[in-house]
């Protein structure tokens, strides 16, 4: 456990963010699993939209920290094509 002080808030702080972070972790999950229902129905309109909003919010994460770049860049391109394949 932590003895000094600006251990002890650096244990506080984390706590914090952490709490934080995993908000924002389960706020992307669900935009994409929105996406995944809106393919799984055939909706290729829904899903457009979807994958707009999951998009936007993927990037925020990004630029906050909690996902790196290239994940939901991987993430996004994947889905799209996955769209796009709908109306094939």
């Amino acid at each position: 456990m932590a003895n000094t002080s600006s251990a002890k808030k650096m244990v506080r702080k984390i706590e914090r963010r952490t709490a934080v972070n995993k908000a924002r972790r389960s706020r992307v999950r669900t935009y994409l699993r929105k996406v995944e229902e809106a393919i799984a129905s055939g909706d290729q309109a829904a899903a457009q939209d979807a994958l707009r909003v999951a998009q936007s919010e993927m990037f925020r994460a990004v630029s906050k920290g909690v996902v790196a770049k290239n994940t939901a860049s991987r993430k996004v391109s994947r889905l799209s094509s996955r769209v796009k394949a709908i109306s094939a």
